[in-house]
């Protein structure tokens, strides 16, 4: 797999043990996109690079990943849909 940008094992540890329905994903930072786009501004498009990376160190399909996030999102938010 390809390296998400500057995660740290202290990062990766956070992610690893906190439960999938207290995380959100985003791309805020534009001058730190992921490895595979490295030198070109961050773009929300990217949010999916995020994703993968949660899967691999989760251990769990991108699905999961996608829909619970997507919850938490909608749920935080007070998204109506």
């Amino acid at each position: 797999q390809r390296p998400l940008g500057r995660v740290d094992r202290a990062t990766l540890e956070v992610i690893e043990k906190a439960p999938l329905e207290r995380i959100l994903i985003e791309t805020d930072c534009p001058f730190m996109a992921p490895q595979a786009y490295r030198g070109k501004r961050n773009e929300p498009v990217y949010v999916i690079e995020v994703a993968k990376k949660i899967t691999e160190i989760k251990k769990i399909p991108l699905k999961e990943v996608e829909k619970q996030t997507t919850k938490n999102a909608i749920e935080l938010f007070e998204i109506e849909i």
